[in-house]
């Protein structure tokens, strides 16, 4: 499959919504950005790092940018400050400026902290969603929520930070357990109930 749904912000277009199979078409979209000799950061952690992570840089290195992977321990409990900064560590070892772009490859956890690491480092750089669980691809990772826990508090501390790209590899849906595949479900289910009746009933048929 193959879609592009554009995303207004204050009735402007702000960024494009990129759904595909595989990540096949990712270099392309990334090259319409104008992002070229850069630095690119991929942050991810150990789960989808171990699947994905190889892949999406060796698509990344098509753009003409230099392609870095930060990957930490997977789990809501590394969606802290801690984390952060590491991150920020890992970008400052690695001479990151306002002009390179983060790149956030993983679900909600990882979409949540790379876009809160983008929105403060340096006073903010782009960044790009990677969403692979389908929580994350019908949810956090469009709107630009942002942010991480805080001690016994969660996304306490965060910031709205638009995307530049979200793109959308269906398949990554496969690797899912059945428990993380109904979690995003009850998500879809949910924005019927709210907001359109007759798409909530289209779902249950």
């Amino acid at each position: 499959m193959s879609k592009l749904i554009t995303v207004n912000y204050d009735g402007k277009p702000r960024y494009d919504i990129v759904i595909e199979s595989d990540f096949s078409k990712l270099a392309e979209s990334v090259k319409k950005l104008g992002i070229k000799n850069r630095r690119l950061a991929v942050i991810t952690d150990s789960n989808v790092g171990a699947i994905y992570a190889d892949e999406v840089k060796s698509c990344l290195e098509q753009t003409e940018n230099n392609v870095f992977v930060y990957t930490f321990e997977a789990g809501e409990k590394n969606k802290n400050l801690d984390t952060v900064q590491n991150v920020y560590e890992f970008l400052i070892e690695n001479k990151f400026d306002r002009k390179d772009m983060l790149v956030a490859l993983g679900g909600g956890v990882v979409g949540d902290l790379t876009g809160f690491a983008a929105a403060t480092y340096l006073r903010g750089v782009k960044f790009i969603q990677l969403p692979t669980s389908l929580l994350a691809q019908v949810d956090s990772s469009i709107g630009g929520k942002t942010g991480v826990d805080f001690r016994a508090y969660k996304n306490m501390v965060g910031a709205f930070h638009q995307p530049e790209l979200v793109y959308m590899n269906i398949s990554a849906l496969k690797s899912l357990s059945r428990r993380q595949f109904n979690s995003g479900l009850g998500e879809i289910l949910k924005h019927g109930l709210i907001k359109d009746a007759l798409y909530f009933e289209w779902l249950k048929d």
